[in-house]
């Protein structure tokens, strides 16, 4: 096949050609322009003792629910200021004159400050039982500080009265008088509240035993004058004087139809304690 006959390319082909030739005939100084580096990207911080991986993205907030929109803020400390609060008073509370409040410690008193106050105590409840005041009628308010040591007192005096004024076996006329007296103070009691009386325990025996006081003067005097007509006298006196007493707290605690049933039994117990006194010689 000649030169002549030769077969003649298409432009767009001829154009191809000479590009490509170009492209291998270039320059190795010609170096075409490099792709730009990427971004560098933020590293995330991984805690070793935690089994979980820590976000820094902040944590969403709670959704607010709708009984929460509707609670009212509380006003601010610059729009209102509550009032100061009172200063405490410097007066120490009398307790003994209200008659509220915890009782006073007595456990770092001096001995002398309670004895005093045990004694001044005796002194005002035998002063509102046996002589005559306005309080008589209530006892509630004649016997509200009611306690038990001179009830206690007075039962044992009139023991050791009994027992100093007998000649002989005097140890046991002690015994019988005081066994006599507790004994009966505490069958009074449940004699009242049986009979559906309205008084403390306690407040009875004290009552009954504050009511002794006259027997205890009659039976020193006995002792000290030692004369049958003078004994009577003084025991009808003294006897009368302590059912006088004990009246007025006994008849008002029961129903005013089992008055009777509630008083015997106290003027059986004053009589047998008289009966002791001019007996014994």
């Amino acid at each position: 096949m000649s030169h002549s006959d030769t077969i003649p390319l298409h432009a767009s082909s001829q154009s191809d050609i000479d590009e490509i030739e170009n492209l291998i005939y270039a320059s190795p100084a010609t170096v075409l322009p490099a792709r730009p580096p990427s971004p560098p990207r933020a590293s995330i911080p991984v805690s070793s003792s935690s089994p979980f991986m820590n976000s820094n993205l902040p944590n969403p907030a709670p959704p607010k629910s709708s009984f929460q929109n509707q609670i009212p803020k509380p006003p601010s400390s610059s729009s209102s200021s509550l009032p100061p609060p009172p200063p405490p008073s410097t007066r120490p509370a009398d307790i003994s004159t209200s008659g509220f409040g915890p009782a006073p410690n007595t456990l770092t008193e001096p001995v002398w400050d309670t004895v005093k106050r045990d004694l001044s105590r005796i002194v005002s409840n035998l002063k509102l039982v046996v002589f005559p005041n306005p309080n008589r009628e209530d006892p509630g308010k004649a016997l509200r500080d009611w306690d038990l040591w001179g009830p206690f007192f007075f039962i044992v005096f009139l023991g050791l009265t009994l027992s100093w004024s007998a000649s002989v076996k005097k140890s046991e006329v002690f015994a019988v008088a005081f066994a006599l007296l507790a004994a009966g103070a505490v069958i009074l009691t449940l004699n009242v509240l049986l009979l559906g009386g309205h008084i403390i325990f306690f407040q009875s025996l004290s009552l009954l035993g504050y009511c002794l006081f006259p027997l205890d003067v009659g039976a020193l005097i006995c002792m000290l004058k030692n004369n049958v007509i003078l004994k009577m006298v003084v025991v009808c006196v003294t006897l009368a004087w302590s059912s006088w007493a004990a009246y007025p707290f006994m008849s008002s605690a029961v129903n005013p139809r089992r008055k009777a049933l509630a008083l015997y039994p106290v003027f059986l117990m004053y009589v047998s304690v008289g009966f002791l006194i001019i007996a014994i010689d």
